[in-house]
C-alpha cells in the first residue's frame, strides 16, 4: 500500500507539472492563431484520447513527459512534410519569429508562474516554524557521522556561515553553502574554529541519506507504554535517561544513538527521577527502543507573513532553487561533483514524494519540481525548449533562420541526448539500490 501511495502521487504530481508546462505552449501558440493538433501528457503506447476542433488529447502510459504539435513546426515529431510545404496562416513556420519564441518559451513561463504561486500560497498559508540560533547555542549541535569527519565536535555553538549571521539552524542546511564549498565559524569551550566544507561535500551529504548536523535536542519521559521496558523500571512523567552503560544521554540524539548501538544487549541504565539518580539493569529491546514517549524541550519559533511579505518570501524561494541548480550543473559539468551522486532519476523523484501523503509536503514538492523542470527546459540543448528558443534568437537578431536540414540534425540529436540522460538517471537510480 505504501508503494501505491508513492507511485500515485508520483503519477499525479507528475503529471500536474508537465501538463502545465505543455499547457504553457498550447495557449501561447493560440493567441497567436497556431492550430493546435496535438496535446500529450505521458509517453505512449496511448492510454485514451479524444479530439476538439483540430486538437486531438492524449494521455500516454509513460508518466515521464508530455508534447505539444504545433502545426509547422519542427519538434520532436520532426513532421518534414508540413516543413517542405508552403507555410499555411495557421502554422507555426508562418508567424513571426517572436511570437514563435513566446511560444517555445510558454511551458517554461507557465512553470515558473505555478511554481512561484505554490511558494507564495504555502509561505502564506503555513508560515515557518524553526529553531532559532539563539534556541539552538543553548546547548550547540550534534555532529553525526559526517560532521564529525569533516570537524565538527558536539557541544560547538555556530557564530556564522560564510562568514554570515544567520538567523535559524535551517540557515545551515542551504545547499548553498554545501556546494560552494562553504565554512562555518563555531564557539568550543571558548575558542573560535573554522570548518571547511570539504570538495565534493554534497556527494557524501548525499550517500549518508541523513543530516550532517542537529541541534542538539534535551528531552524528558512524558508517558510511557504499557507493558514496556521503561514501565517496568519505573521511568515516569517528567524522567530522562542521564546515562547508558557510562555514556551520556542527556539529550535525545545521545539516547536515540546508545540505544542503536545497544539493542538487544543488556546495559546499566541511570535515570534523574525528582532529582534523585535511579541505576537500572535492562536489555534494550531488538528495535533499540525502551518504550517512553519524549517530550523535545527544544523551542520552535512560529512565524505568519502577510501577503506582502509572503509574495517576497515565496517568490525568493523559488528562484533560489533555480540558482541551486545552475550552480549544481557547473559543478557537474567542471567535475566537482559527481554526475551519479547528483542526477536523479524518476525513481528518485518518485522516492521524494514518500509513501505517506501529506498535502503540504506533495505542494512543496511540485513547486520544487515546476521551478526545476522551469530550469532544465531552459538550457540550451537542441530538443529542448531552450534549443528552440536559442536558434529563434539567432533568426530575430540576423534576419534570418537556420537552414531546415541544419535544425533536423540538431534536433535529431538533441532527442539522442535526452533519450541517453533518461536512460542513464533510470540506470543510476535503479544502481543506488544495490
Amino acid at each position: 500500500m505504501d508503494i501505491l501511495i508513492m507511485v500515485l502521487q508520483f503519477i499525479v504530481g507528475l503529471t500536474i507539472i508537465v501538463g502545465l508546462h505543455e499547457l504553457g505552449h498550447m495557449l501561447f501558440a493560440r493567441f497567436f492563431g497556431m492550430r493546435v493538433e496535438k496535446f500529450s501528457i505521458g509517453f505512449p503506447p496511448k492510454i485514451f484520447s479524444f479530439k476538439v476542433g483540430h486538437t486531438e488529447y492524449a494521455i500516454g502510459a509513460i508518466p515521464l513527459g508530455g508534447s505539444v504539435k504545433i502545426a509547422g513546426m519542427l519538434d520532436e515529431y520532426l513532421d518534414q512534410k508540413q516543413l517542405n510545404e508552403k507555410p499555411k496562416p495557421w502554422e507555426f513556420s508562418a508567424k513571426p519569429a517572436w511570437q514563435r519564441w513566446l511560444v517555445i518559451m510558454g511551458g517554461i513561463i507557465f512553470n515558473i508562474i505555478s511554481g512561484v504561486i505554490i511558494y507564495i500560497i504555502l509561505t502564506f498559508s503555513i508560515g515557518e516554524q524553526y529553531v532559532s540560533k539563539n534556541e539552538m547555542n543553548k546547548h550547540g549541535i550534534y555532529p553525526h557521522e559526517l560532521g564529525k569527519e569533516i570537524g565538527f565536535q558536539k557541544g560547538d555553538k555556530i557564530v556564522n556561515i560564510g562568514g554570515k549571521d544567520f538567523e535559524k539552524f535551517d540557515d545551515t542546511m542551504n545547499p548553498y553553502h554545501f556546494l560552494n564549498e562553504g565554512y562555518y565559524t563555531v564557539l568550543r569551550n571558548g575558542e573560535t574554529i573554522t570548518i571547511q566544507l570539504p570538495e565534493k561535500f554534497v556527494e557524501k551529504l548525499a550517500q549518508k541519506k541523513q543530516p550532517f548536523i542537529e541541534a542538539l535536542c534535551p528531552y524528558v519521559v512524558e508517558k510511557t507504554a504499557p507493558g514496556s521496558t521503561a514501565e517496568k523500571i519505573g521511568l515516569q512523567n517528567g524522567d530522562k535517561v542521564v546515562s547508558i552503560n557510562g555514556y551520556p544521554a542527556s539529550y535525545f540524539q545521545e539516547l536515540t544513538h546508545l540505544l542503536m548501538q545497544f539493542k538487544g544487549q543488556k546495559v546499566q541504565i541511570i535515570y534523574e527521577n525528582n532529582q534523585s539518580l535511579i541505576e537500572k539493569e535492562v536489555i534494550i529491546n531488538a528495535n533499540g527502543k525502551l518504550g517512553f514517549y519524549p517530550k523535545l524541550l527544544l523551542s520552535f519559533q512560529n512565524k505568519q507573513y502577510n501577503l506582502v511579505d509572503a509574495v517576497i518570501i515565496g517568490t525568493q524561494r523559488a528562484f533560489d532553487v533555480v540558482w541551486t541548480n545552475a550552480i549544481g550543473l557547473t559543478k557537474i559539468f567542471t567535475g566537482k561533483i559527481s554526475a551519479s551522486q547528483s542526477l536523479t532519476g524518476p525513481i528518485g523523484i518518485a522516492k521524494v514524494f514518500g509513501t505517506k501523503f501529506n498535502a503540504i509536503h506533495f505542494w512543496q514538492i511540485i513547486g520544487f519540481l515546476s521551478m526545476v523542470l522551469a530550469f532544465v527546459n531552459f538550457l540550451p540543448i537542441p530538443a529542448l525548449d531552450g534549443g528552440h528558443s536559442l536558434f529563434l534568437l539567432y533568426e530575430m537578431i540576423v534576419g534570418r533562420s537556420l537552414p531546415t536540414k541544419f535544425l533536423i540534425i540538431v534536433q535529431k540529436i538533441g532527442i539522442l541526448l535526452l533519450l541517453s540522460l533518461a536512460l542513464y538517471t533510470i540506470f543510476n537510480d535503479v544502481s543506488k539500490f544495490f
